[in-house]
C-alpha cells in the first residue's frame, strides 16, 4: 500500500462517482439534483485528487 501515489485514490474514486452521476443523468427518473450533486462531487476528487498528483510528483 506504500506505493500509492499521494491523489491517486481520490483521482479515481472521482472518476467511478463522476461516471455514476453520468449514468444518473441519463435516467430520467432520477431527480436532476441528485444527479448534478453526484457528478460535481465526483468532479471535486478528481480535481483534489489530481492537485495533490502534481504537488507530490517528486516525492
Amino acid at each position: 500500500m506504500e506505493n500509492i501515489r499521494e491523489g491517486l485514490i481520490p483521482t479515481v474514486l472521482g472518476t467511478a462517482v463522476t461516471t455514476a452521476g453520468i449514468v444518473m443523468k441519463q435516467n430520467r427518473r432520477i431527480d436532476s439534483m441528485i444527479s448534478n450533486t453526484v457528478f460535481g462531487f465526483g468532479l471535486a476528487h478528481i480535481v483534489l485528487g489530481a492537485i495533490d498528483l502534481v504537488e507530490h510528483r517528486n516525492k
